[in-house]
């Protein structure tokens, strides 16, 4: 199979792209490991309502992050969006158990979500190229110089298939794509150990969402927001939809991965004893639990994720690893956005990624590509 421009990754980034060169005409095939687009942006329904759907990966994005609003108005999606929940005292559980109320700065007032979860700009990407643009269940392997272009290997169905294109965009965590992709010729060894020192956004966390009948908490004058230096959720807010039901309340996980590993049973017991202590007795029967590891998903993170991030700074390296592959290779997703506007791991970076990566293509294959 031939193409001009093959993308590796169906996140946020990678769909993107292939969105935007597939409107200006461009040839373009987008490959995913998953059955699924969306990567870490991941929205699920309850198994008794299939009318709200709760984010287990990214959940906000906030007033003057422009990509992600002009996309969501581009997307028609601009009246299912919703400021999160933020009436009422948020709690805090200190180090010995003990849970004040009325602390500030626990909220996340101001901040957007979509009615329905973030996947519903992934699904509204999608329906907007091809079927035949996207390969699911399609991991690249191998990709190398042949031809004056690339060939990428991809595993599939348990079977190798060729795609030759003259160009690969690799809409990977930088981390992940480094370790399971392997390169021929070889990144230089310094471009290697950089993108191995990238942290993936998210790859050591673990969400749990617990769906109950109403906000029962909202009765009682509480936000839904908290945070516990006892866990095991360091961090819990209100996850409700904007209309309907169930209500819901997330948290992150606290826990380190190297302690809750093959451990959802237990870590959910924990959790919502934690629940009914914060909310009281009507938290300790939730309707559903949802839970989703990022730390143990292969697909997302390496055994060197397995430390939390508590900020979104990260480690690009400055001088990327296409310089050596005459510019065929370029490096996107949200974890290359520039470090010096801090939208590294936001949905915001992944767009910001998009743009950068449509003018590289600009410019390569001198076809007007305008952002």
């Amino acid at each position: 199979m031939k193409t001009n421009i093959l993308i590796i990754g169906g996140g946020l980034s990678g769909l993107h792209t292939a969105y935007t060169l597939h409107q200006r005409g461009v040839d373009v095939t987008l490959v995913e490991a998953r059955d699924r687009l969306g990567g870490r942006i991941l929205s699920q329904t309850s198994e008794h309502s299939s009318d709200a759907a709760f984010d287990l990966g990214p959940t906000w994005f906030w007033p003057g992050q422009r990509r992600i609003e002009t996309l969501v108005q581009t997307l028609g999606l601009e009246l299912e969006v919703f400021e999160q929940p933020s009436s009422g005292e948020a709690l805090y559980e200190n180090e010995t158990g003990k849970v004040l109320r009325g602390l500030d700065g626990v909220s996340m007032a101001g901040s957007f979500r979509l009615e329905g979860g973030i996947a519903r700009i992934i699904h509204s990407l999608a329906d907007r190229i091809p079927k035949d643009t996207v390969q699911c269940r399609s991991r690249a392997t191998r990709i190398e110089q042949h031809n004056n272009g690339l060939r990428t290997t991809l595993l599939r169905d348990g079977h190798d298939t060729i795609i030759d294109s003259g160009r690969v965009v690799i809409a990977l965590p930088p981390r992940l794509a480094v370790d399971s992709i392997v390169f021929s010729p070889e990144l230089p060894p310094a471009n290697s150990e950089a993108l191995r020192r990238t942290p993936t956004w998210m790859a050591g966390h673990a969400k749990l969402v617990a769906l109950y009948d109403e906000p029962f908490w909202r009765h009682d004058g509480l936000s839904g927001d908290a945070i516990s230096y006892r866990g095991p959720l360091g961090e819990i807010h209100d996850a409700s939809p904007q209309t309907g039901g169930p209500a819901a309340l997330f948290g992150f996980v606290g826990v380190p991965p190297s302690t809750r590993e093959n451990r959802d049973g237990a870590l959910k017991e924990a959790a919502i004893s934690q629940l009914e202590k914060l909310f009281g007795h009507r938290a300790a029967q939730p309707r559903e639990v949802l839970i989703k590891d990022w730390a143990f998903d292969p697909l997302t993170a390496t055994p060197a994720d397995h430390e939390p991030q508590v900020a979104h700074s990260v480690l690009w390296p400055g001088e990327s690893p296409e310089i050596s592959w005459d510019q065929c290779l370029l490096w996107s997703g949200s974890e290359t956005a520039d470090d010096g506007l801090r939208n590294n791991g936001y949905l915001e970076g992944a767009l910001e990624a998009s743009e950068r990566t449509v003018r590289q293509l600009e410019v390569d294959l001198k076809h007007k590509v305008p952002s």
